[in-house]
């Protein structure tokens, strides 16, 4: 994965993801739309993967620079 592919990941997953959950959360819950909880629960399910993947990827790569 080459350095700007990673930077634009971590971005979407630091900044982008957290405030779409809640922006997604705030408006589901104004509507009272129901299952929004399980709706937030698959989205940060996604974002705390997604984070995952980030970290093992910079610790193989820390690993590699070594």
């Amino acid at each position: 994965m080459s350095n700007k592919v990673y930077d634009v990941l971590k971005w979407i997953t630091l900044v982008f993801m957290p405030a779409l959950i809640t922006l997604t959360g705030v408006i589901l819950n104004c509507f009272n739309v129901q299952n929004a909880d399980v709706i937030l629960t698959i989205m940060t399910a996604v974002e705390t993967f997604m984070g995952s993947l980030l970290g093992v990827s910079n610790i193989n790569y820390k690993k590699s620079n070594k």
